[in-house]
């Protein structure tokens, strides 16, 4: 298992525009999607900023916090919150496995060996750019489960998005949008609403876990960086969802998936 110390970076030497400015460019991107765009942070806060896994999936966490803190807010002026209320036993089904994986994902992240985790985030990095082709290109149906089905499967669904999202330090929304529409049947915008209430307390679950372990300090060391990412983050998500349709999907999807296959072979080659 590796130690907290071995897990805190010298200070990061970058200015303040440029950790300001990447945050940023992550932002733009995840924004013209509709997501927070975190699964492109965490390789570039290893690669770029030269932090270690798990130093950087938990920065990764927090900043991701932050953003969906931000976002809960204007999301519930485009889903009013007496019509989420509506759909609450999507949510609760929901955080009934996503909370215990959350807490279980965490757990095994502090536990992994780093050359170990580094491969993990690849296969994970795989995964997502694999969701999000899927969501994007695809018109996603239902699969009108009964009742006695679809409950088990929300909670079993739930779990394993709790997992990828505690070890990605991640919102989870790429997996949770999909995840809601195929299996209860809600729209888009609904399920986009119900995704940010799902991830806030699946990431709080996550974050009292890394907080536990020694690997957690790395945010008292890095506090000044993770505000200034975490803002530069937000302010791109802003202008990211202004830019929201003003590249074609055909054209930008491909490009972000390509991205993140790229970042899965860096991470999975990293020592």
């Amino acid at each position: 298992m590796t130690t907290g110390q071995d897990l805190v970076p010298l200070r990061p030497t970058h200015s303040a525009p440029v950790v300001f400015g990447a945050g940023a460019a992550i932002g733009v991107l995840g924004g013209m999607i509709d997501l927070g765009g975190a699964e492109f942070r965490l390789p570039l806060l290893i690669s770029l900023f030269g932090f270690a896994a798990l130093s950087a999936v938990i920065l990764n966490k927090a900043m991701s916090l932050v953003v969906v803190l931000v976002a809960l807010p204007a999301r519930l002026a485009v889903v009013p919150a007496l019509e989420l209320a509506a759909h609450w036993p999507v949510a609760l089904n929901l955080l009934a496995g996503s909370l215990l994986g959350a807490w279980a994902g965490a757990s095994w992240a502090v536990r992994m060996r780093s050359t170990t985790l580094y491969k993990v985030l690849a296969a994970l990095m795989l995964l997502m750019a694999a969701a999000l082709v899927v969501t994007h290109t695809t018109t996603l149906g239902t699969l009108d489960l009964p009742l006695w089905a679809q409950i088990p499967s929300g909670v079993a669904a739930g779990f394993g998005i709790g997992v990828v999202a505690a070890i990605m330090g991640v919102a989870g929304g790429e997996l949770l949008i999909p995840t809601i529409v195929l299996l209860f049947g809600e729209g888009i915008k609904t399920a986009g609403s119900l995704s940010l209430l799902v991830s806030l307390p699946t990431m709080l679950v996550a974050f009292a876990r890394y907080s536990r372990d020694g690997s957690f300090v790395v945010l008292g060391a890095n506090q000044r960086f993770t505000l200034l990412m975490a803002g530069g983050s937000v302010a791109g998500a802003v202008l990211g969802g202004w830019l929201l349709g003003v590249f074609p999907d055909l054209v930008l999807i491909p490009l972000l998936a390509v991205i993140l296959l790229v970042s899965a072979v860096k991470l999975a080659r990293h020592n």
